[in-house]
């Protein structure tokens, strides 16, 4: 059955994303981040420079555009929000949403982690993904941070 992770309060979602993405990564997962456009590009920024001793593999993917197939390998992935999941998604064991969006066929992964904000529409957002969650016959499990 697939883990369903809520990490919630989460006052630096996109720096502690590169803190979990990194974690993941060096255990060996390969891993699919879906998001709003604008936050996977500040993410993708962010993936070269957070930590100066590190280097995170990944591969940026836009709505529309074609996979690389050289880059078909990279073991981390983040796609927008409204592009279509990648055929091989079966390929992934974890995925990261960073979106308002519940994500699709989660039974397809060993794992789904939500990254949560502290701001009222996330919770909102948070909350209702939640109960589809539940509703799905998943049973999320919640990790509050920053004292929440």
């Amino acid at each position: 059955m697939t883990a369903v992770d809520f990490h919630t309060g989460v006052a630096d979602k996109l720096g502690y994303g590169c803190r979990l993405l990194r974690k993941a990564w060096r255990a060996g997962n390969r891993v699919l981040v879906t998001g709003a456009p604008e936050q996977l590009a500040r993410l993708d920024k962010l993936l070269w420079t957070f930590d100066v001793d590190d280097f995170i593999p990944h591969l940026r993917l836009r709505a529309g555009e074609p996979l690389p197939e050289l880059l078909a390998r990279s073991p981390i992935w983040l796609l927008d929000d409204d592009a279509p999941l990648p055929a091989r998604v079966g390929d992934f064991a974890v995925h990261v949403n960073l979106g308002p969006a519940l994500v699709m066929d989660a039974e397809s992964f060993a794992r789904v982690i939500e990254l949560i904000g502290e701001s009222a529409d996330e919770v909102v957002a948070g909350r209702q993904r939640w109960r589809q969650y539940l509703a799905a016959g998943l049973k999320p499990v919640n990790h509050a941070q920053g004292g929440h």
